[in-house]
């Protein structure tokens, strides 16, 4: 099963559901637990990067709102290419690659739906890649779901014991619980968490 996931879950596979118009993770705006993170940094200089950044709402709220240093980073063309259209004078920002071969260092990492989108056999590098791309003290923020881990998937689920055991080793668990403001289909079913490098 593992073999079969890693197969699927490729760049094809994704170019595959942007075709499709197969995109039920996209909530058509930033969700309102990032929003009201975001609402509250006063620096907007810190380098902070969006991997897995599908159609970018959370980059169009940071750019928005004067965010200068925001990079994203995605495996699929269309909505790299869609937002390199919109933003030609961010596109060295705009990376269209791998996120585990991506080499840089950020101040904050927001998650949104990337994580549950990966093969669960990829969590532990998951959590050694985002450690490596934080400065010292840098922060991952977001949101995770909260739903037994099944071989069904993406999206792919997962408690909060199973995140505090994958990243209590490597991270300050700063926050972890319930968001109380997600979106309807997500309601009681989303973790909102900030995790600082340790």
């Amino acid at each position: 099963m593992i073999l079969i996931l890693m197969m699927l879950l490729n760049k094809e596979y994704w170019k595959n559901r942007y075709q499709n118009d197969d995109t039920g993770w996209d909530t058509g705006s930033i969700t309102q637990p990032l929003k009201e993170y975001v609402d509250q940094i006063t620096d907007k200089n810190l380098k902070i990067l969006i991997p897995g950044v599908g159609n970018g709402h959370e980059f169009d709220y940071l750019v928005e709102h004067g965010f200068t240093n925001v990079w994203v980073i995605d495996i699929a063309d269309q909505p790299i290419q869609k937002l390199q259209s919109k933003y030609p004078q961010l596109i060295e920002k705009i990376l269209l690659g791998d996120f585990f071969a991506h080499d840089s260092q950020y101040d904050i990492i927001i998650e949104q739906t990337f994580f549950c989108a990966l093969d669960p056999e990829m969590r532990k590098n998951y959590v050694s890649k985002m450690h490596s791309l934080l400065f010292p003290k840098g922060k991952i923020v977001g949101l995770l779901f909260d739903f037994p881990l099944t071989q069904e998937g993406p999206p792919f689920g997962g408690s909060k014991e199973e995140y505090l055991s994958l990243f209590s080793e490597k991270f300050s668990i700063k926050k972890i619980e319930k968001a109380y403001n997600s979106i309807k289909p997500r309601a009681g079913r989303e973790l909102f968490f900030i995790f600082e490098k340790k």
